[in-house]
């Protein structure tokens, strides 16, 4: 006798239950919120599963469960207004970069056509989130490694954003901008080596080393942003560089010695965050 219908379909909201208990009981932090989003995934739209749809999010939930990021298995990162198109070989946005394109675009009022130069660039989130934010802004975006290269192109094309991609190191990047680009941003790899078993699976696992990973000290690249950033901006132009939260001093004493109004600044999580300073 053919089964009933109603028993090959099973409520979201019981398998969205059943895929929290797993994450929580795998340590994922914010185990419920991944649930419904994997849930929802995979539904569509639905409220309801069949039986393959239910054995998919189970699949995912495990993959979850051993730590693959949320945002690989959805494809996608949602990062303020546009959903950027992520896996691996790129650098997965987090949600604490927001106060840095916070202070980009507070940066950027009452300026006309501003040119600004995000370095490390990623898959393009503060460049893309500046640009759909400040669509007057003529934004550059530099990213040495080519696999994350592909992924910040794939980005631009895909948001049909008007943003300048360069393949090259944040060192020697953009001669023909020298002094005259308004602001310099970058969400450069920031963890020391020796802080590396330390960091969060889904990222020490799954990001490329290279986004990671900056030297003895984590500071090795805001250096070399803060040498190029010098080189770009004209007179009274803005750097931002992001940092972790226990470099709240020693990135800003990068920028002590040549530039003014050197400042650190909170996430909006209230742990220091991003270093701003301008050009004498």
């Amino acid at each position: 006798m053919a089964s009933s219908p109603q028993l090959d379909v099973l409520p979201l909201e019981v398998e969205v239950e059943r895929a929290a208990r797993r994450l929580a009981d795998a340590g994922v932090r914010d185990a419920r919120a991944d649930a419904q989003a994997l849930a929802e995934h995979v539904a569509g739209g639905g409220a309801a599963l069949d039986r393959a749809g239910a054995g998919r999010l189970r699949d995912l939930v495990e993959r979850r469960a051993a730590r693959e990021p949320l945002q690989h298995l959805l494809g996608t990162a949602r990062f303020r207004g546009v959903d950027l198109l992520v896996g691996p070989g790129v650098f997965t946005p987090q949600p604490e970069t927001s106060s840095v394109v916070d202070a980009v675009v507070a940066g950027l009022e009452g300026l006309d056509a501003p040119v600004v130069v995000d370095l490390c660039s990623g898959a393009g989130t503060i460049p893309m989130s500046v640009a759909h934010e400040v669509p007057g802004a003529r934004v550059h975006a530099v990213e040495a490694d080519p696999g994350a290269f592909a992924w910040l192109e794939r980005n631009r094309d895909a948001l049909g954003l008007d943003v300048a991609c360069h393949l090259g190191s944040a060192e020697d990047a953009l001669p023909g901008l020298d002094g005259r680009v308004d602001v310099v941003v970058s969400n450069p790899p920031y963890v020391a080596e020796h802080e590396l078993p330390a960091v969060d699976p889904e990222v020490r696992d799954h990001d490329p080393l290279r986004a990671l990973v900056a030297g003895a000290d984590g500071l090795d690249l805001v250096r070399m942003v803060e040498a190029t950033a010098w080189r770009l901006l004209r007179p009274g132009g803005l750097v931002v560089v992001e940092h972790s939260d226990r470099q709240g001093r020693s990135a800003p004493a990068v920028f002590a010695r040549r530039w003014r109004d050197v400042a650190d600044h909170v996430d909006h999580e209230g742990l220091d965050r991003f270093v701003t300073a301008r050009k004498p």
